[in-house]
């Protein structure tokens, strides 16, 4: 058999030129966004103040299974695309397993992360439509640095809310940001009436990605000729995100290659949704099966201990309610240093595959994250991302699972990122000052009391 090398690389031919949309697949779909005022479907037209025109009609298709990637798109793409896929040769050997072990390297742009993938598209459709300002919220940073770049590129103007606790553990983040010329403000703030709230409620809160969505939303219908854009969570997000599967599964099958086990990290859903899609896509029509596996900290744990309900996707309550796993929209999680993850809620597309038993999920503590961090970054030579790290422990536990049953399966994982703007957070860890903070039940309860009262 043919040795398959460390990593596999693709040319620019085989890159994709069509975005695969799961939901075409899907035979029940997710339900509709709510309007919170009528509890109706929202409409398209209802969208159009808010997000570009072209990212609404995504949003609302259902039925194409191939949406093309405009050429200016794919062209940006060959700056850092195709990204390689990795045979995880020495840390096969550092766990002494049988199983193969691939990953998906997205930290190969200045981003450091997937979230170029939809950052460019986005801003070239606002582009396109004539928009000169764009607001958006960024947890960890990747999704804020990524549009920045998109942003810059384009000439665009950009506001970025970023999670209060991320801006400090990360001040960085925050230079990157502002070298490509954006505009960044830890959330919450007092320059948006939300964010004013929020504080006087809660003083020392150190934000979330609800807060500073609210807080982008509210600049974003406010002011003239601006849009939102959003870096995980809705359906055009994923889509956007799904040339990191196509590549993936592309790699493998000039190896014959057909992966058992999928593992992502999971947040809002963008990166697992992107990983996962070719191969969810054979699940639904019933060609291969595949064990799916979605990874979240346990100090935010929605999928696994999260309700399925309409919520809303900010703190501040201006979006649409969506039907999700959700710990409320009103949950503060801890500030543990996967803030790309601190998310209350989950994709409703990933919400409903999760609901129909496609996939499964799992939370891990942050302790058990960064020892599986740092064994990859000694065997691999890559110092990965905390969200990245979130499914690299889940990928080692599965092959130390088939080291003790002789099993040998395949598994693939993506590595979202990398973790250069997160010393802090492995400093902590080397100093043995990390801990876990993992919400009890109450603390759980808090978040859905608040929950949207709907029949």
């Amino acid at each position: 058999m043919q040795k398959i090398p460390t990593k596999i690389y693709l040319n620019e031919t085989e890159m994709p030129k069509y975005w695969y949309n799961v939901r075409a697949d899907m035979k029940e779909k997710h339900a509709p966004m709510l309007n919170p005022g009528t509890l109706q479907p929202v409409k398209k037209e209802e969208m159009y103040p808010l997000f570009c025109k072209e990212l609404v009609e995504q949003e609302f298709n259902e039925t194409d299974r191939l949406i093309e990637i405009p050429e200016e798109v794919r062209e940006f793409y060959k700056m850092y695309r195709p990204s390689p896929l990795v045979r995880a040769y020495w840390l096969e050997k550092a766990l002494g397993t049988p199983a193969e072990i691939y990953y998906k390297h997205e930290g190969n742009n200045t981003s450091g992360s997937h979230k170029l993938n939809s950052a460019i598209a986005q801003a070239y459709y606002a582009k396109k439509q004539g928009i000169t300002h764009l607001t958006t919220e960024t947890g960890a940073g990747q999704w804020g640095t990524a549009l920045s770049m998109a942003s810059a590129f384009f000439g665009l103007k950009l506001d970025v809310y970023m999670v209060k606790i991320s801006s400090e553990q990360k001040p960085y983040r925050k230079a990157v940001m502002e070298t490509y010329g954006a505009n960044v403000i830890p959330s919450p703030s007092d320059t948006t009436e939300v964010g004013k709230a929020i504080l006087a409620k809660n003083p020392k809160t150190g934000g979330s990605l609800g807060c500073a969505i609210s807080e982008a939303v509210e600049v974003a219908v406010k002011s003239d000729n601006t849009r939102y854009v959003l870096g995980s969570v809705l359906d055009y997000v994923l889509l956007h995100q799904s040339v990191i599967g196509q590549e993936a599964k592309t790699a493998l099958d000039k190896y014959g290659v057909k992966p058992d086990i999928i593992i992502g990290c999971a947040g809002g859903g963008s990166n697992l949704g992107g990983l996962i899609a070719p191969f969810m896509g054979e699940k639904l029509r019933g060609e291969k099966d595949y064990r799916i596996i979605a990874v979240e900290p346990a100090s935010c744990p929605s999928l696994t201990r999260g309700k399925y309900a309409y919520d809303f996707g900010d703190t501040g309550h201006m979006t649409p309610l969506m039907k999700m796993y959700t710990l409320g929209s009103n949950f503060m999680p801890s500030a543990n240093h996967a803030g790309g993850l601190r998310y209350h809620g989950m994709s409703a597309i990933l919400s409903k595959l999760y609901d129909d038993k496609m996939m499964e999920a799992v939370a891990v503590e942050q302790t058990a994250v960064f020892e599986a961090a740092e064994l990859f970054a000694r065997v691999e030579g890559i110092l990965p991302a905390p969200e990245s790290s979130h499914a690299i422990r889940v990928a080692i536990n599965e092959a130390l699972k088939c080291k003790e049953t002789g099993e040998k399966k395949v598994i693939l994982f993506g590595l979202t990122g990398t973790g250069y703007f997160d010393l802090a957070a492995y400093t902590q860890y080397n100093n043995k000052t990390m801990t876990d903070c993992i919400p009890t039940d109450a603390d759980l309860q808090k978040g859905f009391d608040g929950l949207p009262k709907i029949n």
